[in-house]
């Protein structure tokens, strides 16, 4: 159960580019990480470019604001699988709706089964719902 954060600057995609971003983010992760379909979770929150600040920790990286920001919380994954994402994600994202690949980051962070509850009070990964 993936949960991606996608952050955009406002204003710089239509709805339905913002809905291809999202389709995917979503193919990326179910081919990389193996999720059976329709386990599928993603927010979408767009800024102000004033209110989005992401420096290159001096690589040279210079982005432009249709920048894209994808973090990714999930169950444990390979080095792997994360490098495969990042690898064709670039390459995706590039052929499907021209983005440079210095306006693309991808982050992941990790948690486990004991970290969710989808609704009800519940956590079924635990209970054995899931």
């Amino acid at each position: 159960m993936p949960l991606m954060r996608i952050d955009l600057v406002k204003d710089r995609r239509t709805p339905e580019e913002i809905q291809k971003v999202m389709q995917i983010a979503y193919d990326l992760t179910r081919d990389a990480f193996g999720v059976p379909e329709d386990d599928r979770f993603q927010v979408v929150t767009q800024h102000e470019p004033y209110e989005m600040c992401l420096k290159d920790a001096g690589l040279g990286i210079e982005r432009t604001d249709d920048v894209i920001l994808i973090e990714i919380l999930s169950t444990p994954r390979s080095m792997g699988q994360k490098k495969a994402y990042v690898q064709k994600a670039v390459k995706v994202f590039k052929d499907e709706i021209n983005l440079r690949p210095e306006d693309l980051m991808i982050t992941f962070a990790t948690n486990h089964a004991e970290d969710f509850s989808f609704g009800y009070g519940k956590q079924q990964f635990l209970n054995g719902e899931l």
